[in-house]
């Protein structure tokens, strides 16, 4: 893999990542990438420019991939293979495309399928954003298989399970979105907090009072949920953290109807908790289907002491984010071509649903409940 490094930061300016909680919603350009209706074709040519010394191939063709998430996506075509592009354009300058690049490395090391990262240049230098070259997996996301009605979900659930069991055993130092730096300097994943709890917490009260500001929430809401978190704060007392994809939902795996071919986007990954990513499958569905991931995951590690009460902490705070986001970037008004909403559904229905599963975390958390009951 070849990497170029941005350029050192000076000490006394903090990185942009290192007071975030989640950088869909927090970053300094919030929501970039998420509303706006971006050309590709006038970055195309700057691409093709930076991308012919890397001897990739003499021919080189971009098309766009028509992904709907928050970076730009092209397709290239050399005259011997294709390979997929993401592009960073945002204006905060962010560089965490080489800490997800060299933790894609890590988990292919483990065995877990994932495309693996042939260039990766954060600099800016030569073009005005951060771009990466990976492997094309000819394959769509199961959410497509999903929401035609040939998943086995169950099934599918069970295999995410013991893979997010496989990964944690990846536990770097700190907790939290990994220090860009730290990897350049002693190249190690280390995350900026020293305490679990500064990361989760992180933007709370922000995030609360936002969704209070926007008629989501009322106050009495919020103030339930804070005082929750409150009360089940000693669950965030963690020795060490292991590694959390914190994007994880089907439109991030890819695959067949009966096979994952590769985990992508671990462009939000950082050092967490052991409950984190099967509550974040949880944003998405019922408790059958996180029951069968747990088993998948206790067929590979034992599930961590107090893992309810974990759980539920994780999927509200989760929940939280997510609320955020959908707000911010409008996906309450989007239709069901949205990869977020289900065939026949409306925006009004995404908000419905995510309403009813953050009240219900809050619910879980306050009661202990079985997962099932999710």
């Amino acid at each position: 893999m070849i990497v170029k490094a941005s350029v050192r930061r000076s000490p006394l300016l903090s990185h942009p990542r290192s007071h975030i909680h989640y950088w869909k919603c927090d970053r300094p350009a919030a929501f970039h990438g998420t509303q706006e209706t971006r050309d590709h074709a006038a970055l195309e040519q700057q691409l093709l420019d930076v991308l012919r010394p890397h001897a990739i191939g003499k021919h080189l063709s971009l098309k766009p991939s028509g992904s709907q998430g928050n970076h730009l996506t092209w397709l290239l075509e050399t005259e011997a293979r294709s390979f997929f592009i993401r592009v960073e354009d945002g204006p905060d300058r962010d560089d965490y495309i080489e800490v997800e690049s060299r933790v894609l490395q890590e988990v292919r090391f483990l065995g877990i399928r994932a495309p693996q990262v042939h260039i990766v240049d954060a600099t800016r230098t030569d073009v005005p954003f951060a771009w990466q070259v990976m492997d094309h997996i000819p394959h769509p996301d199961l959410n497509h298989w999903h929401k035609q009605g040939t998943l086995d979900l169950r099934q599918t659930a069970a295999s995410i399970g013991a893979a997010v069991a496989k990964w944690q055993t990846l536990t770097p130092s700190g907790f939290g979105p990994f220090n860009p730096q730290s990897l350049r300097d002693i190249d190690e994943l280390t995350g900026f907090h020293a305490e679990y709890a500064d990361y989760f917490l992180m933007r709370l009260d922000r995030h609360l009072h936002y969704l209070v500001e926007q008629e989501f929430l009322s106050l009495g809401e919020a103030r339930d949920i804070r005082k929750e978190i409150e009360k089940h704060e000693k669950l965030l007392d963690l020795k060490q953290g292991c590694l959390v994809h914190k994007d994880l939902a089907l439109w991030n795996i890819l695959g067949t109807e009966t096979q994952i071919e590769a985990y992508i986007d671990w462009d939000d990954a950082v050092s967490g908790d052991a409950m984190d990513d099967l509550s974040l499958l949880a944003c998405f569905h019922e408790g059958d289907i996180i029951e069968a991931a747990l088993l998948g995951y206790a067929s590979v590690r034992p599930l961590p002491s107090e893992h309810r009460r974990r759980f539920w902490m994780h999927l509200l705070r989760n929940m939280l984010v997510k609320s955020v986001i959908r707000v911010g970037a409008g996906y309450f008004k989007r239709t069901d071509g949205f990869f977020l909403i289900s065939s026949g559904s409306s925006g009004a229905d995404l908000r419905e649903f995510t309403r009813e599963r953050l009240f219900r975390a809050l619910h879980g958390l306050r009661e202990d409940l079985e997962v099932s009951q999710l």
